[in-house]
């Protein structure tokens, strides 16, 4: 089998990143909490021990010995394991081929594969685990985007960006969705109600999984970011990578723009406390007379004022001030005149598509040069 070793040792299969596609599937043995920070994608979790368990082997292997923490383990291994085979794994056929890694491919794992195995599944153990899964992540986050042609979409706050991003992915254009990936919207307003951001490291995962599979040969159309969409980071290399892109200024009418944010972020004023307590936090950029007329509009349910004074006292100036930085002169720019408040915004992308001279297979761009 390509990517594999035998180990003489155990008599279990020890494999390399490469074979991943040669398993059935892939099973995540680490705990509940440290697969959902990150894990391989589409691994499932079959954690052998919870979090309270692995913290007491630890202090019994320091405290006490070695040998006392891996027997104990051995007992929690077994338990659990014994529950999976009951019930997650009763009905996988003979011949089904897992793959089972840990965090770094130690005896979690080990144990895992080695009953596998005598039970007579043809198991799998990842060298190096979870581990070894990071480092490839890593590596490829510092390689893959230099590799790509962004085509970035550059516009104030309230444009329609991203709705013209998921519009020009209905129909073909290769597009790469950080706000999606991230579940934020980037801004300060940005968090998506009732779906928390990712860990940093699921993140950069997910972003990987998507990088990989573009195409370098055809565009790709990205939205421009800052650094950090809500707590998560950026690669330092995926923002080079567009600030050598080339790009388009997304423009839209005030009025269009305005009312394309009373419907995207209608959910704060569900909470307008909470809402007055964000706003709270752009007062070191602010007089504090600004923030207090924002709250007085809040408490007034004034939305299309609220939104129209924040857009040219905070979010237009601002913008301002980080496409200059990031992306040159964008008066200058090719310009793209957009209606966000469109209910179907695919001709729109389409329009977008032929003035870029893509039309059709979407091949490589003939202008746009910031």
């Amino acid at each position: 089998m390509a990517g594999t070793t035998a180990d003489i040792r155990r008599g279990e299969l020890i494999c390399e990143l490469s074979a991943l596609q040669q398993f059935d599937t892939i099973i995540d043995v680490r705990t509940a909490a440290e697969y959902a920070d990150d894990h391989i994608p589409g691994a499932i979790n079959a954690p052998v021990m919870t979090a309270a368990e692995r913290a007491r082997i630890g202090r019994v292997y320091a405290q006490e010995s070695a040998f006392k923490a891996t027997r104990l383990g051995a007992a929690l291994v077994a338990r659990h394991l014994a529950g999976h085979l009951e019930t997650l794994f009763a009905d996988r056929p003979r011949h089904w081929k897992p793959l089972i890694y840990c965090w770094r491919g130690g005896k979690r794992s080990a144990a895992t594969a080695t009953w596998f195995n005598l039970i007579g599944w043809k198991a799998g153990q990842l060298e190096g685990g979870y581990k070894t899964w990071r480092r490839h992540v890593m590596e490829a986050l510092e390689a893959l985007p230099a590799q790509l042609q962004f085509i970035v979409l550059a516009g104030p706050t309230g444009s329609g960006k991203t709705r013209l991003l998921q519009a020009l992915a209905q129909i073909g254009a290769q597009t790469l969705d950080l706000e999606a990936l991230a579940r934020h919207r980037g801004s300060l307003l940005g968090g998506l109600p009732n779906y928390p951001q990712p860990s940093q490291r699921g993140f950069e995962t997910a972003l990987y999984d998507a990088i990989r599979n573009l195409d370098p040969a055809r565009p790709v159309f990205i939205e421009a970011e800052s650094r950090r969409i809500g707590k998560l980071d950026l690669p330092a290399k995926l923002m080079q990578a567009m600030y050598r892109g080339r790009c388009i200024h997304i423009r839209a009418q005030l009025p269009q723009r305005v009312e394309f944010l009373l419907q995207d972020y209608a959910h704060l004023f569900a909470a307008p406390e909470q809402f007055k307590q964000q706003l709270s936090r752009l007062a070191h950029l602010h007089s504090h007379k600004t923030v207090a007329c924002w709250h007085g509009l809040i408490d007034a349910d004034r939305r299309a004022e609220l939104f129209q004074a924040l857009v040219e006292q905070h979010y237009d100036p601002a913008y301002r001030r980080s496409s200059r930085n990031h992306y040159g002169d964008l008066a200058t720019a090719p310009a793209f005149f957009y209606d966000p408040t469109a209910v179907d915004s695919r001709e729109q992308a389409q329009a977008l598509l032929a003035q870029l001279a893509l039309a059709g297979d979407c091949g490589r761009p003939k202008i746009l040069d910031c």
